[in-house]
């Protein structure tokens, strides 16, 4: 039985970790791009998992992975583009240098993995690609422009690739979390302490009832709607969608 692979761009915590957890548990061989490799060191334990060294700010990196899965995995079964980066910050204050590091990394990178790598899908004539975006690529909200527009760029970016791969077999989607426990939801809350002086868990609060069932998403929710696209067959026709994965938030 060939082995299936997957390759997910920061796959060392957060969202990223739980995909990769859920796809080592199911027997995938993992390549899990990251910055620090030793945060892929407890994945090891649990499956054929291989680190791959990746800045997603940097495009000679990214392209340097590009260039070290094509040669060692060859024809990868999906690709999971998970790594972002958030900025909250009026418009006034977004410098020009956080608009473009945003887009970098949140659109650039992503555009440049599935552009090396979806040509070994397209000869195989099959292929999953599955894109981490957010509720913030459906809808704006303030203080975050910069951050929405790279989210847009990704969900325009999935949708193209959708309609271009359908009759090469390759399947192109988007996960669109809401704030999930990560590290990304305990900055936003260090951060709305930082300016009003409240609590943290008052601060935690605040975020989570922005959605109708009070709570944050877990990562392993999100893993497992991340998991369907890419391993099951019933996922086979299912191209250019926008998984909302926010207990309600955007309904």
């Amino acid at each position: 039985m060939t082995t299936r692979q997957v390759a997910i761009t920061g796959a060392g915590r957060g969202i990223g970790r739980a995909i990769a957890e859920r796809f080592l548990d199911d027997g995938w061989r993992v390549w899990a791009l990251v910055r620090n490799e030793a945060a892929v060191t407890p994945l090891k334990k649990r499956g054929d998992v291989h680190p791959v060294a990746f800045d997603a700010a940097n495009t000679d990196s990214v392209l340097a992975a590009a260039r070290r899965l094509t040669t060692e995995a060859g024809h990868l079964t999906a690709l999971v583009n998970n790594a972002g980066v958030a900025l909250a910050a009026p418009l006034a204050r977004t410098s020009t240098d956080d608009f473009l590091r945003l887009q970098t990394v949140n659109v650039t990178a992503p555009f440049l993995l599935c552009r090396e790598l979806i040509p070994a899908m397209v000869k195989s004539g099959a292929g999953r690609v599955v894109n981490i975006a957010s509720t913030a690529a459906r809808k704006g909200f303030k203080y975050t422009s910069a951050y929405c527009a790279s989210k847009h760029a990704l969900l325009g970016l999935t949708r193209s690739l959708a309609v271009e791969l359908a009759p090469r077999g390759v399947t192109v989607n988007a996960v669109c979390p809401g704030w999930t426990d990560t590290d990304m939801l305990q900055a936003s809350v260090d951060n709305i302490v930082k300016a009003t002086g409240r609590t943290a868990r008052d601060a935690r609060a605040d975020l989570e009832k922005l959605n109708p069932m009070n709570r944050a998403v877990k990562p392993e929710e999100v893993a497992e709607v991340v998991h369907f696209l890419c391993a099951s067959k019933a996922a086979a026709a299912i191209t250019g969608a926008e998984y909302v994965i926010d207990g309600g938030e955007t309904v």
